[in-house]
């Protein structure tokens, strides 16, 4: 029986030897195809494949060429002008944008309580939102307080923030005569324009921001 196990032993021994060597003679012979086709590559297809890549570029000083079909994705559609002009509503700080419609201090404080206090508070001193009424001349100090009336530089983009983006909840959800209105409002609270005033296309333009001249023009 020992015998038995010994010639068994040596038996699976050779087995095994036999396997590790053809093992290793077929990874050399994956090696060598691997060497092959990197050796085809390199002497016919590269070539040709640099010289299609340089008939393909574009000329020095032109836009290189791209192929369009009406298949191209199977999706979306061309954007017409009435798609698009819900988008185009930014307002420049010269006022180039600002759309009609007017609003005044009374109306837009009812907006404001309505629709913005509850983030900002009743007086826009703050709260879930940032505040938005005083720190005026605080920003040199050790202590900046950036709001509305004391870090602002124009009032048209004033307009612009809150027509693009509040209330949070629901941004651009007001009018353009809402938006007015609670400009009026808050421009009012940081004592930049008087009660009463109606502002508008012509008007907002020329509301002087504290902080206008804070700003530098960056050229890059």
């Amino acid at each position: 029986m020992l015998e038995h196990i010994k010639g068994m032993t040596v038996t699976t021994r050779t087995a095994s030897s036999a396997q590790r060597r053809a093992s290793a003679t077929s990874r050399r012979n994956a090696i060598k195809s691997t060497l092959a086709a990197s050796a085809i590559w390199v002497a016919v297809i590269a070539p040709v494949a640099a010289h299609a890549a340089a008939d393909a570029e574009p000329a020095q000083g032109q836009q290189p060429q791209i192929a369009h079909t009406s298949m191209d994705y199977g999706i979306g559609q061309p954007v017409n002008a009435a798609a698009l002009a819900r988008w185009n509503i930014d307002v420049s700080p010269d006022g180039r944008g600002l759309p009609k419609g007017s609003g005044d201090v009374a109306t837009g404080r009812q907006v404001f309580e309505t629709k913005c206090a509850a983030c900002h508070g009743v007086k826009g001193e703050g709260g879930l939102g940032d505040r938005l009424v005083g720190g005026l001349g605080s920003l040199t100090s050790a202590h900046p307080v950036k709001t509305v009336g004391s870090y602002w530089p124009y009032a048209t983009t004033l307009f612009d923030y809150i027509r693009r983006a509040m209330p949070f909840n629901a941004p651009q959800s007001l009018s353009a005569n809402e938006v007015y209105a609670v400009s009026a409002f808050l421009l009012n609270a940081n004592g930049i324009v008087p009660d009463g005033t109606r502002l508008d296309a012509k008007t907002l333009p020329k509301v002087k921001m504290p902080n206008r001249d804070g700003f530098v023009v960056d050229q890059r």
